[in-house]
């Protein structure tokens, strides 16, 4: 495997086990700085230019892209995309883990353990957020901010409510959080790789610091996480369209509470807690998915006219409650059944005798028009913009803004 790490600093502990761990397994691999990249567009040429040279061929690409160069380095990822070259993140993923706002927004949807949060402007809405999230103590956090920089903890309503108009003053975009108080000054960090977490670690801050994070001064130790903190992790990297993800959890009442989901994570701190291989474990991830580069189905598939992905739901009092994929005639409306979300599992392509339950809900590719008859009326008043606008427009749009539960792989 010949693989590209897109890294701007290529002597940090990171990037130099990720290189030592490709090498040793006889991987030929190179690190390329992400600004020194042109990207050129053709009619069915994409192509890339490194330091004014066209880039020769790679099975892979590994994106290790800082914050400050999100917008350029996503457009470069985007094009290795557009080149069939395997990325373990797409370009969306790293854009919808980067922005915390947006990150959350998906994650609500898929029932999926979040603090309460709430993101305003107008200062008439400051205090009646604070109080829906839970009142005082709140987290207040800068959409931008990394490694605990920009998070701050306020205990008193005047203190918060000065922070956040301080704060907005300086035009910076505000979330204002629940305070999650049984998980006071400690987190837990866990590294997804594909469909399993392959190293976790609690950090645990010092003193009177709240925030967790190792760059402040936080401990950590090594712990085996249970299995629902396991398959929310899994979920969350999986729901934003990342392979390889560092997702942070507050260890609350009522189970996990995704606090930030990583699309490059550091592996210093957590391979000397666990003295795991994390880096191996990454390339040989790749390796195992490299001749299977991702694939948006709503771009691929929605250019045929009159066709579109949708999902369907099974309400309670459904008719087709109790009835098999089969029985249930989707097949000869030209319905063909991806994936069939079933209790917070997924099961991709499901056979034909596989029943089906109340709030079953079908990610289907088929006739826009059999499908909209399916939809609720209520439901369907909602939707019908989506489904009837599904241009090339609004699959870009779509691509940029939605969760990557339309994305799958295959060659």
């Amino acid at each position: 495997m010949k693989l590209a790490i897109l890294s701007r600093e290529p002597g940090t502990y990171s990037t130099r086990r990720l290189v030592e761990a490709a090498r040793k397994r006889d991987h030929t691999v190179r690190v390329l700085n992400t600004l020194s990249f042109a990207i050129d567009l053709e009619t069915d040429e994409p192509d890339l230019y490194y330091r004014q040279k066209r880039l020769s061929h790679y099975d892979a690409v590994l994106p290790r892209i800082g914050a400050s160069i999100t917008y350029f380095g996503t457009a470069v990822v985007r094009q290795f995309q557009q080149m069939e070259v395997f990325s373990p993140n797409s370009a969306v993923g790293i854009l919808n883990s980067r922005d915390k706002l947006r990150s959350l927004q998906i994650l609500s949807r898929h029932n999926i353990g979040i603090p309460a949060t709430a993101f305003v402007r107008n200062k008439k809405d400051v205090l009646p957020a604070i109080e829906r999230v839970g009142g005082v103590p709140v987290v207040i956090k800068l959409l931008e901010g990394t490694q605990g920089i920009g998070v701050l903890l306020a205990d008193r309503l005047e203190l918060a409510t000065s922070m956040i108009e301080l704060l907005q003053s300086q035009k910076q975009n505000v979330l204002i959080q629940k305070f999650v108080a049984e998980s006071k000054g400690r987190d837990v960090r866990a590294i997804v790789i594909g469909d399993q977490v392959v190293a976790a670690m609690r950090r645990v801050a010092q003193g009177q610091e709240f925030r967790s994070n190792v760059h402040r001064g936080g401990r950590t130790e090594e712990v085996e996480l249970r299995d629902d903190y396991r398959e929310v992790a899994v979920r969350a990297a999986k729901i934003l369209g990342l392979g390889v993800a560092g997702v942070d959890m507050l260890e609350g009442k009522d189970g996990p509470q995704i606090m930030e989901v990583n699309s490059s994570p550091g592996l210093e701190g957590i391979e000397t807690c666990t003295r795991k291989d994390v880096a191996g474990a990454i390339i040989d991830y790749i390796a195992a998915n490299v001749d299977y580069p991702a694939i948006d189905l709503r771009q691929r598939l929605t250019v045929s006219r009159g066709y579109g992905v949708t999902e369907i739901h099974v309400p309670e009092g459904s008719e087709y409650i109790g009835k098999t994929l089969k029985e249930s005639g989707l097949r000869e409306l030209d319905i063909n059944v991806l994936t069939l979300h079933h209790e917070n599992k997924v099961v991709p392509n499901p056979r034909s005798d596989r029943v089906l339950a109340a709030h079953d809900r079908l990610l289907c590719f088929g006739r826009l028009e059999s499908m909209r008859e399916l939809i609720p009326e209520k439901a369907r008043r909602r939707l019908k913009p989506k489904i009837k606008k599904l241009s090339a427009a609004s699959i870009e749009a779509a691509r940029h803004e939605g969760p990557a539960e339309g994305t799958a792989s295959g060659s």
